[in-house]
């Protein structure tokens, strides 16, 4: 009986609840398909199964890994909270080595992922299909799939990275790293065959979380935009050749979003904007593993909801503590003071009933939905809560403190408070009167958006300023009042750090900066809050975690971390 390598979580339903705590390698006998699968519910299981892991794999770790380490996002040490063993500083410092833990939980969870799609895939071609009153078209679809899927997951570990072992069976175990050329071109064949058996979504239809050609198309243009990072060679050409395709809908029918929250509402699955998104339900694979991390413990009664949290990320400052802007400190970050006056996303949230909601920060004075104040249980204990666009320890300054007054102040990782920073909110969240609504609003992957602004950059990099600028501008004008933008892109005002900016305004928190400022070259060559450039290349691609070189000693560590 045939024998296989597939990659497990110690304890297998840990997939599906946000955690996954040892990876181990281990062998198990080859189910017969003919014996296993029974109905159409059974296919549908096995081809949903490698998706339930991507939903997982798409948070946490690897949203951390592309946000911390960036110029958007940190988490500050709060007084006795969140130091976790120097943790958060070394991201932010770009200081991580290869035995940090969410190095190795995007490692095996990028492997874990090609597994079980490979696992799926060699069971369902065996199947006769219309033994089930399914069609070969059906089949071709599925395999199609897994095969894009596979893509993904190998996307992603290329540009954490670089080359990683190319399976394309379940046989066989310690393989040795394939080059990053040779995983490239490896992507771009899996992906160049699904676009041929996948369908194109239909107008009007809503995403289920299976992915169109529309989405392959967007992924193979993301690897080719991508390309000068990931095999120093520019593909720029190729990806705004299939940018504009996709927006012209030659792989399906999708249009930009008119509302500023269309892509993120409780009802964004039927966004014609999204080209694919990741399924969440209250109560069934919710999209949801930010919350704790994101906000107050005291947040719960601004919601007007029942879940506790933990207080740890927030935005990097915009503000020095004397309350002035860092406008000639750095060039990138400060995320929330790019936004400009008027912006809808730039409100407080507030939730308004009936899945209506404004706003996308939680900012200033914290209070309840009927106004009043509410409390702290730290620095701020018993005291009215006020969130700030600030990092201090602001209660060490007055008479006999510290600080005598707050331009003494420092502004570090090491300096937060339990209000420092603003949260973001770009996930709604509902009151108790409508829990029905809570977790409903899907986890958008790839949206026409993005496609947008890649055909932007494109343009940009060829010398097109003017329509970089109205590709973008496209974009902006739903987020004002009647379109009219006050800061609209130009060619004037287009250059380098406008771009990142827009990349930022549009998709912040939808863990991706990291990856822009690497293909920038900004990653390592550029300041930002308590970040000083170190110009060292190598810290573009995170080594490969001892743990995997320990388990299989075929596997080279990456340069500059040997």
């Amino acid at each position: 009986m045939k024998k296989y390598i597939i990659f497990l979580c110690a304890g297998f339903g840990l997939l599906t609840t946000n955690s996954c705590t040892k990876l181990d390698q281990e062998f198990y006998s080859s189910v017969t398909p003919e014996t296993f699968f029974k109905s159409e519910k059974d296919i549908q299981a096995a081809l949903f199964r490698p998706f339930t892991h991507a939903k997982w794999y798409m948070g946490e770790d690897r949203w951390r890994l592309q946000e911390y380490t960036a110029d958007n996002f940190a988490i500050t040490t709060k007084g006795r909270h969140w130091y976790n063993g120097g943790e958060n500083e070394r991201f932010h410092y770009h200081r991580w080595t290869p035995d940090d833990g969410w190095i190795w939980g995007s490692w095996r969870g990028t492997l874990m992922g090609v597994a079980l799609a490979l696992d799926a895939k060699s069971d369902l071609e065996k199947l006769d299909y219309t033994q089930f009153a399914l069609t070969d078209e059906i089949k071709a679809s599925h395999l199609s799939q897994l095969d894009a899927l596979i893509a993904y997951f190998y996307l992603r570990g290329l540009d954490y990275f670089g080359g990683m072992p190319i399976f394309e069976s379940l046989e066989g175990e310690a393989l040795p790293r394939n080059t990053d050329v040779e995983l490239f071109n490896h992507i771009e064949k899996l992906l160049k065959a699904a676009l041929e058996n996948i369908p194109a979504k239909k107008a009007g239809e809503q995403e289920d979380g299976a992915i169109t050609k529309g989405a392959v198309a967007a992924m193979l243009a993301q690897l080719y935009f991508n390309a000068e990072s990931y095999i120093n060679k520019p593909m720029y050409n190729e990806a705004k050749t299939l940018a504009q395709a996709i927006i012209n809908n030659q792989y399906g029918s999708y249009s930009l979003d008119t509302q500023w929250n269309g892509p993120h509402t409780f009802t964004n699955d039927k966004s014609p904007e999204i080209l694919w998104s990741m399924p969440s339900e209250f109560k069934k694979l919710e999209y949801n593993w930010f919350y704790a991390d994101f906000y107050h413990y005291n947040t719960r009664q601004y919601f007007n909801q029942d879940m506790g949290a933990n207080n740890g990320a927030h935005l990097t400052p915009s503000r020095k503590p004397d309350g002035s802007l860092y406008t000639t400190d750095f060039k990138l970050g400060a995320p929330y003071e790019k936004y400009a006056a008027g912006d809808f996303r730039k409100k407080p949230y507030k939730y308004n009933g009936s899945g209506n909601y404004e706003g996308m920060f939680i900012i200033g004075p914290h209070l309840t939905p009927d106004g009043k104040a509410i409390v702290g249980g730290e620095e701020y204990k018993d005291k009215p809560l006020n969130f700030v666009d600030q990092v201090g320890r602001f209660t060490e300054v007055g008479a006999g403190k510290k600080y005598s007054n707050v331009s003494q102040l420092p502004s570090k990782m090491s300096e937060g408070e339990e209000n420092t920073g603003v949260r973001l909110v770009k996930v709604p969240i509902p009151n108790l009167n409508d829990n029905s609504l809570r977790w409903g609003a899907d986890m958008p992957i790839i949206r026409l958006a993005e496609v947008y602004y890649m055909l932007a950059e494109c343009n940009f990099r060829a010398g097109n300023a003017a329509e970089a600028a109205n590709l973008i501008n496209q974009v902006r004008k739903r987020n004002f009042e009647g379109g009219k933008d006050p800061n609209p892109v130009t060619v004037a005002n287009l250059d380098k750090y406008r771009l990142l900016d827009e990349w930022s305004i549009e998709f912040l928190g939808e863990g991706r900066r990291r990856t822009d400022l690497v293909r920038w070259k900004a990653f390592t060559t550029e300041k930002w809050w308590d970040h000083v450039a170190s110009n060292s290349a190598h810290l573009n691609r995170f080594p490969v975690p001892n743990e995997a070189i320990a388990g299989n000693n075929n596997l080279k560590q990456n340069p500059g971390y040997e």
